[in-house]
């Protein structure tokens, strides 16, 4: 029986080298179940948010049979169901819980750690979206929104173009503030943005009149020609001087700058940065584009998913209560 106090040396779910305790159920199984943790959640899943859910997912299930002494041998599809009973939270929530716990054990079957997933067979709850939850913004009021930036200062020059990008590109705050200098390219007819989207996707996006101006204006005042095309295209600025440092915005930082922008337009805080995908698909399939086009410009991989965003729905049905003449 291993000691449960025993230490091993290995890199956290985060990557970073640290003396980390392994689960109990992961050091009594062997060095096996210990090369699979360490090759599932260090060489296999590289995505560092999937990382950290799958890790907080196996983990809590590990945690939970080891309460009740159940080894990873012992565990069946009837113990598994047990847990997720049990098992507090949303239903996608629960569902990303399985899908996680499921690809752990199949690591585990591959490398001979146990025979068969017991998780394989799990069944989770039925759960059926038909529509988003990210709330709209509508095009009056995103108008609305790039009208009341002070352009007069850098940060305001900088805040429209990254707004103004979020809209008219409909890309997540997280790759428009991924984006460099060489990210923006002319082609000798028109200008074009690269992102790097999820799950390693490129995407290039053409830039429409307006935001070439708003790009060039803020690049005018941001940029100097000694700068490396790596350069970060959207850099943070120091609060002090207000100039702008060498380091990018993350996308928390997009999505802050958003929130402070909203409420000095006196619009709902309900609003965030992903309420531009909304209304940009919105708006295309009320135009009548095709919806394969709209699903590539949304960079998403089914057109299930860009029918979620689709908020046309919603008012239709809004317009049809408000007839009832009772």
């Amino acid at each position: 029986m291993t000691d449960r106090t025993t230490l091993i040396t290995v890199a956290d779910d985060s990557g970073d080298l640290a003396s980390h305790k392994l689960p109990v159920a992961i050091l009594e199984a062997g060095p096996s179940a210990a090369f699979v943790w360490d090759e599932f959640f260090r060489g296999t899943l590289r995505n560092a948010h999937t990382r950290v859910a799958y890790s907080r997912a196996v983990r809590s299930l590990l945690g939970w049979l080891d309460t009740r002494g159940v080894s990873l041998t012992q565990v069946t599809p009837g113990i598994v169901g047990s847990y997720f009973d049990g098992l507090a939270g949303s239903v996608p929530t629960k569902k990303l819980a399985l899908a996680a716990i499921r690809r752990f054990f199949d690591a585990l079957v591959n490398r001979h750690v146990i025979f068969l997933n017991p998780a394989a067979t799990v069944r989770g709850e039925r759960y059926e979206m038909v529509e988003g939850k990210t709330p709209e913004i509508r095009p009056e009021q995103a108008r609305t929104l790039l009208a009341a930036i002070d352009v007069r200062t850098p940060a305001g020059l900088r805040d429209r173009a990254i707004i103004a990008t979020l809209i008219y590109t409909a890309a997540r705050a997280g790759a428009v503030a991924g984006l460099r200098l060489k990210d923006l390219a002319h082609d000798g007819t028109q200008y074009s943005l690269r992102f790097a989207e999820k799950g390693g996707k490129q995407r290039e996006i053409p830039v429409r009149h307006d935001l070439e101006g708003y790009l060039l204006a803020y690049l005018a005042v941001a940029v100097t020609d000694d700068q490396p095309k790596a350069a970060p295209l959207f850099r943070s600025l120091l609060r002090r001087t207000g100039a702008f440092t060498g380091k990018p915005m993350s996308g928390t930082d997009v999505w802050r700058m958003v929130k402070r922008r909203l409420k000095s337009a006196g619009l709902p805080a309900q609003i965030c940065p992903h309420s531009f995908r909304v209304a940009t698909v919105t708006d295309l399939l009320s135009q009548g584009v095709p919806l394969s086009d709209v699903q590539y410009l949304a960079g998403h991989a089914d057109p299930r998913t860009t029918r979620l965003y689709d908020r046309r729905s919603r008012a239709v049905s809004r317009n049809l209560v408000e007839r009832i003449s009772i």
